[in-house]
């Protein structure tokens, strides 16, 4: 472990401890007196600058856009990546942007903070209980109903899911709106979607066909992932080998990280593109994707790709991509065979 994550763990730690009763003062509006037509302002706070984290929240945005039809909704993250995800959000009014690094943008990032005190809000959600700033700008917030993210044991209780990171907040906003006496209808859970437009997937799919040159559908892998997320040159190479021989009525191309490394040595037609949107174009026009956890993993899902991620130190119950057929697979309890018959049970 290096000595920058050490810190951060340490400083994590010291954090949550300060903060974790933050909001227990708190006091529950009054039964009934929460009606849905009347929430107007929302503000949505995730202040994380990572890609996955920011295509998480389209989770519970588009849970508050169905919950509140007539609301705009502001977002409270750190660094630039929510405006490209949250491009065709036309319900997404502002996004309140702190700087990734705060002791280089001091002014702009107390700027930031001091923005949470000048407007008012009909309702605000921290969008992971694990944030300590989270926490503390909820409570510093002007909004008369609050969701700080605790985790209720009757949520625990009756979903056995609820310890996915997009999830829970959606079940902690329905059952907050329960205890006030709001009635919603059934739905299922909303999907990760960056809903590309027409045009974005007509593009990506001209990009693909100017890769593969033919027509038949294609499997695109991610070789790349932080830290001990990502999986070795070996282990890529072996199930690289394994692909062309279960999938030969399928093309196999390889999406490349800004580092412009490849964990099969470039042996896959390939393409690299700094573009969220149109990555998520070309993935659309994929028939699977299949990458280790990490943020690119998340964009696929939101692009409405099958979705294969390969977790073996993070918890794939917590960051699991889900819905629309795809999948997590813990690579310290499975073999190669278990993968392809995955894989396979997909695409079939």
């Amino acid at each position: 472990m290096s000595f920058k994550i050490a810190v951060n763990n340490v400083r994590r730690k010291v954090m949550h401890s300060i903060t974790k009763n933050v909001g227990s003062s708190y006091k529950e509006p009054e039964y009934g007196s929460l009606n849905p037509e009347e929430i107007k302002r929302v503000l949505i706070i995730r202040p994380n600058h990572r890609l996955g984290n920011q295509i998480l929240l389209t989770s519970i945005v588009q849970e508050v856009i169905q919950s509140f039809p007539n609301c705009k909704i502001d977002l409270f993250v750190k660094g630039g990546v929510a405006f490209p995800v949250f491009e065709n959000y036309a319900e997404v009014d502002k996004i309140i942007q702190l700087p990734r690094k705060p002791f280089n943008n001091l002014y702009k990032y107390a700027k930031s903070w001091a923005s949470i005190k000048q407007k008012s809000y009909d309702l605000v959600i921290n969008g992971d209980k694990d944030s300590s700033s989270g926490r503390l700008l909820t409570d510093l917030s002007r909004a008369k109903f609050k969701v700080y993210g605790d985790v209720n044991e009757d949520i625990k209780t009756t979903h056995p899911d609820h310890r996915h990171i997009s999830k829970y907040t959606i079940y902690n906003l329905r059952y907050f709106l329960k205890n006030l006496g709001v009635v919603m209808p059934e739905r299922s859970l909303p999907t990760l979607n960056i809903k590309l437009n027409d045009a974005e997937i007509a593009n990506g799919k001209t990009i693909l066909d100017g890769i593969i040159k033919n027509k038949k559908p294609t499997i695109c892998i991610y070789t790349n992932a932080t830290g001990a997320k990502c999986y070795s040159y070996e282990w890529w190479e072996a199930f690289y080998e394994r692909l062309l021989k279960e999938f030969p009525e399928y093309n196999i191309i390889e999406m490349l990280p800004i580092e412009n490394i490849s964990r099969v040595n470039f042996k896959a037609p390939n393409f690299y593109s700094k573009d969220i949107r149109e990555m998520g174009g070309v993935l659309h026009n994929t028939a699977i994707f299949i990458a280790a956890d990490n943020g690119v993993m998340h964009l696929a899902a939101a692009s409405l790709t099958p979705t294969v991620g390969f977790f073996s130190v993070t918890d794939e119950e917590k960051y699991g991509p889900y819905g629309n057929g795809n999948i997590a697979i813990n690579t310290n309890n499975t073999t190669i065979d278990d993968w392809m018959q995955s894989i396979h049970k997909i695409l079939d």
